[in-house]
């Protein structure tokens, strides 16, 4: 299964990456600031469309980050056996 990654920075500097699958649907959510790494819940709006949003709650500052992304900037990363 492909999997691609769409990535952010959060006001408090805390850079967000989202793990999604091809169907845009969030699969894992992280970030990471002066060397810490933490979880960040994530979930996708509107992902059947080529542009749909990202959102996380930052774990370090606590904010709701929401972000635009088209489905031809995503990074894609290597690809996974389904499950």
């Amino acid at each position: 299964m492909p999997r691609f990654a769409a990535n952010s920075l959060c006001e408090c500097q805390a850079h967000l990456t989202a793990i999604v699958d091809e169907k845009h649907h969030v699969i894992e959510g992280t970030a990471r600031r002066h060397g810490d790494r933490e979880n960040a819940p994530a979930h996708s709006i509107n992902p059947a469309q080529e542009r749909f949003d990202i959102g996380w709650l930052c774990p370090f500052c606590g904010r709701n980050t929401l972000r635009s992304f088209h489905q031809d900037a995503l990074h894609r990363l290597a690809d996974v056996a389904g499950v």
